[in-house]
C-alpha cells in the first residue's frame, strides 16, 4: 500500500508531465545540440567573430576567431612567452575594440606570474586594453586554472577569459568542458602555454608565436631606437578553414597588428657613415 506523501508526489508528478509541452525534451536536445555544435567553432553566431583586420588572416579564419570556442595560443618555446602573451593582448584588444564594457579575466598559475610577471597598467593601455577592464587571478595549479576558466567562461558578464598555464599535456576531457563551456557563455576563451603541443584537443584554432626582429625601417624612414614588435604567428589548427604563417608587427598607434610585408635587406649601413674616408 502506498502511503500519502507518495500519493501526492505522484499526482503532481502527472500533473506535471500533462503540462509540459510534448516536444519539451526535443527542444532541450537541440539546445544542447546547438551548444555542442557551437563549442567546435564550425557553426558561429552573426557579428560574434573576432576579426584581425588583416585580410590574409581573417580570410583563412573565415572572418576571425569565433567568440563562443576555444582558442590555444602557445609560445614557440618558453624563452618566448612574453610573445604569446603580446599576440593574446592583441586578440583581446581587438574584441574590446566592439565591446568597451566587456570584462576581461586572466586567470594564470602562481608560477607562470612568477617567471613571466604580471600585467602592468601602461602596457595595457599601450595594447589598448583599459587596466579597470581587467581582473587577474592568481592560481597555485594548473587544474585550478581550469576549473577557474570553466567557470568563468560560463559567466556572460565576462567578454574574455585568459587562462596562463605550464603543463604541456591536457587531458581531452578538460578542454572539451573549457569548450563548452565557452558555447554555453558565448564567450573568447583563450589558452596560453609556453611550448606547443600536438595532442588531441577540443580548441577552435591553435596558434604558435614567436619573436622576430624588429626592424630598423618605420614608413620608409630610418629611425636610430627599436622598430615596433614583430611576432611570428602559425596558425596550425584551424577548424573553420586553412592554415598558415606570417609574420606581423603592433602599431601602437592603431593599436593593432599589421601584417609585415615589405622585403628587409640583408645588412644595412651606419647611421653615421662619412660619405668618403678620410685618406692620412
Amino acid at each position: 500500500m502506498h502511503s500519502l506523501p507518495l500519493l501526492t508526489f505522484m499526482a503532481h508528478f502527472e500533473a506535471s508531465l500533462s503540462s509540459m509541452p510534448a516536444d519539451a525534451p526535443i527542444e532541450r536536445l537541440r539546445q544542447k545540440l546547438s551548444t555542442a555544435e557551437k563549442a567546435t567553432g564550425l557553426t558561429v553566431e552573426c557579428g560574434r567573430l573576432v576579426d584581425f583586420d588583416i585580410a590574409a588572416i581573417d580570410a583563412a579564419l573565415a572572418g576571425g576567431l569565433a567568440c563562443g570556442t576555444l582558442h590555444e595560443i602557445a609560445a614557440a618555446r618558453p624563452t618566448e612567452a612574453p610573445a604569446a602573451t603580446g599576440f593574446a593582448l592583441a586578440v583581446t584588444a581587438r574584441f574590446l575594440s566592439s565591446n568597451p564594457r566587456i570584462t576581461v579575466l586572466w586567470i594564470a598559475e602562481d608560477i607562470a606570474l612568477w617567471e613571466n610577471g604580471a600585467a602592468y597598467g601602461p602596457g595595457l593601455d599601450e595594447a589598448g586594453i583599459p587596466p579597470e577592464r581587467l581582473i587577474t587571478v592568481a592560481a597555485s595549479r594548473t587544474r585550478d586554472v581550469l576549473w577557474a576558466m570553466e567557470e568563468a567562461l560560463r559567466c556572460r558578464a565576462v567578454g574574455v577569459v585568459i587562462g596562463e598555464i605550464r603543463a604541456r599535456g591536457i587531458d581531452q576531457v578538460a578542454t572539451r568542458r573549457l569548450s563548452l563551456a565557452a558555447a554555453t557563455g558565448s564567450t573568447l576563451g583563450l589558452l596560453m602555454r609556453t611550448a606547443p603541443d600536438d595532442g588531441p584537443c577540443a580548441f577552435a584554432t591553435r596558434w604558435i608565436v614567436g619573436a622576430e626582429p624588429s626592424c630598423l625601417l618605420s614608413s620608409a624612414e630610418r629611425c636610430r631606437g627599436i622598430g615596433p614588435p614583430r611576432l611570428a604567428v602559425h596558425l596550425t589548427r584551424n577548424r573553420r578553414g586553412h592554415l598558415g604563417a606570417w609574420i606581423v608587427e603592433w602599431n601602437s598607434v592603431e593599436q593593432r597588428l599589421k601584417l609585415t610585408t615589405h622585403s628587409e635587406p640583408v645588412a644595412q649601413s651606419f647611421f653615421d657613415r662619412p660619405h668618403r674616408t678620410a685618406v692620412a
